[in-house]
């Protein structure tokens, strides 16, 4: 049987690793054996923070809205109750953007809310 030289695909693996592990401190970003090791847990640690982004940013736009709220003399928890009473859905993100950006436009919903 032939012998099968393989340096050529073992350096591309080994360069698209190190691609991964660029600007990784220690033997992390140069070592394979260390570096096959970052990347898997870097993965790891992406995945579950993808998660966690949405649920830090849900937690903004709560407090966005309670803040907003509060200048009219209701409480979040009320607010969104009410929401809910007369048939306005819109969800925490958006309400979020207009208490920030459209101001007069989140004043007259919390009018119709009151009403």
């Amino acid at each position: 049987m032939p012998r099968v030289k393989r340096a050529k695909i073992h350096l591309k693996k080994r360069r698209k690793l190190y691609a991964k592990t660029k600007g990784y401190k220690w033997r992390r970003k140069n070592t394979v054996k260390q570096a096959k090791e970052a990347v898997v847990k870097a993965g790891v640690h992406s995945y579950v923070d993808r998660r966690k982004k949405k649920r830090t940013a849900r937690g903004l736009w709560q407090i966005r809205i309670g803040a907003m709220v509060k200048n009219y003399g209701l409480s979040y928890s009320k607010f969104m109750g009410a929401l809910k009473k007369n048939n306005i859905i819109l969800d925490r993100k958006i309400l979020s953007g207009l208490a920030v950006n459209d101001k007069k436009v989140f004043e007259k919903i919390i009018e119709k809310v009151k009403a």
